[in-house]
């Protein structure tokens, strides 16, 4: 799921107008729900059906559909035993359904946001950061064929064997190269995802869940050798969010006996859980089923307030999935990880500790946390 959906929208005009590695000045967090409704939807394409999957096609750009999102997210581990994580995404938002072929270089048919963070453990410090461009003389942009995903100098390209990511500003700067892991995984309806009642309220959202990942990460002056796994996320879409939603809590799980878990919780405005909140679970051999919200049971059992924004967050949580036998407590590697942002949210490296009926299990993950005020 994710901010993935969080592009832009009422953020187009300061767009159309800055490129560059600083936001905006000035600019307030904007609510969730005005860039992810049902409105200004005529003329785009919408999630409505079930389409045939194509790779490594739909790696590439899907420019009917109003918005679309490149997600990758990771745990490493340094040479040196240090732990982090870190999350690059890209976020593409068109300017207008049908946009004309633009012949000037100046030209720009789609607006980009890009985000890039490293959480370092050991030194209980958050790097978040974030850019946004036109797609205009070659700034930001998305292909196909070779796959590549790239604002200024962040970018994400296909690889003979993977991907490689790359991203620096302040010092802070990943290397990365991710392979493959297991196939991708076709997330909620054989990759609809229904996240409201309406037609079209949903995304293609499609999932790579086990990536090795070696690289660099250099920080605070220092670059190290990293080696973990990483998880991405891919979707396109027109609209989701739909009234009385106001976000979601999403939870990415690889546990260390070779499965992989995704839960999101749509959270409605009256505090109840939306229906269309919805999971996955993949097993060693890259099989998988999906995990309708009956399946499982999220509770939280601890928050933190960020002492910037003041914005009160989960900070801890207990997942039972009895159809797996699986009850896991979840918790932050670390409990500053919030985006503070044009869109702010919670997003950040957890830890995984419970038990696989009566054995004991442990994982590693990421999590969401969109809509908080």
């Amino acid at each position: 799921m994710s901010t993935r959906t969080v592009v832009l929208g009422a953020l187009l005009a300061t767009l159309l107008g800055c490129a560059g590695p600083e936001p905006p000045p000035a600019v307030e967090p904007l609510p969730l729900t005005e860039l992810l409704g049902a409105g200004a939807t005529a003329g785009f394409e919408r999630a409505v059906s079930h389409r045939n999957f194509r790779f490594p096609e739909d790696h590439g750009p899907h420019e009917g559909f109003r918005t679309e999102w490149w997600y990758y997210t990771g745990n490493l581990t340094g040479d040196d035993g240090r732990r982090f994580g870190y999350q690059l995404t890209f976020f593409r938002s068109a300017l207008a359904p049908a946009a004309p072929n633009r012949t000037s270089a100046w030209g720009a048919s789609h607006a980009w946001m890009a985000h890039f963070a490293v959480t370092d453990v050991a030194g209980d410090e958050f790097h978040p950061y974030e850019r946004f461009a036109r797609e205009a003389l070659g700034l930001a942009g998305a292909r196909g064929e070779p796959f590549r995903v790239w604002l200024e100098d962040w970018s994400a390209d296909v690889t003979t064997t993977g991907f490689r990511l790359r991203a620096s500003q302040e010092g802070t700067e990943i290397d990365l190269s991710l392979e493959p892991g297991k196939p991708p995984v076709l997330q909620g309806e054989a990759g609809l995802s229904r996240k409201g009642a309406a037609p079209g309220n949903a995304s293609y959202y499609y999932s790579q869940t086990r990536m090795p990942t070696t690289g660099q990460l250099r920080l605070n002056g220092r670059t190290t050798e990293v080696s973990g796994e990483s998880w991405m996320d891919r979707e396109w879409s027109t609209s989701v969010l739909e009234q009385g939603q106001i976000g979601w809590d999403w939870i990415s799980i690889q546990l260390e006996d070779g499965r992989e878990l995704m839960i999101y919780q749509i959270r409605r405005a009256d505090g109840s859980s939306d229906p269309h909140s919805d999971g996955t679970l993949v097993e060693q051999d890259g099989s998988y089923s999906r995990l309708p919200m009956s399946a499982w049971r999220l509770e939280v059992t601890e928050s933190w307030t960020s002492p910037e924004s003041g914005t009160t967050y989960p900070s801890g949580w207990r997942l039972a999935v009895p159809v797996a036998g699986l009850e896991l407590d979840i918790e932050p590697l670390i409990a500053n990880q919030e985006i503070p942002h044009s869109i702010r949210y919670w997003e950040g490296a957890v830890e995984v500790s419970g038990r696989d009926g009566e054995r004991p299990i442990r994982g590693q993950g990421y999590a969401e946390l969109t809509g908080y005020r």
